[in-house]
């Protein structure tokens, strides 16, 4: 599974459902939500 920070909880946790997304400049990104709170959670992955 992919982690990610969760701003609302202040700390590193897995994402739940992972999705992977390419954003406008081209780099790849994962979306997810916090399993606790089930806020986004956002992490840029780079261009590979």
């Amino acid at each position: 599974m992919t982690k990610g920070r969760c701003m609302k909880c202040q700390k590193e946790v897995e994402m739940k459902d992972p999705k992977e997304v390419v954003m406008k400049n081209g780099m790849k990104a994962a979306k997810g939500s916090c399993p606790k709170c089930d806020t986004k959670v956002f992490r840029i992955l780079g261009k590979k």
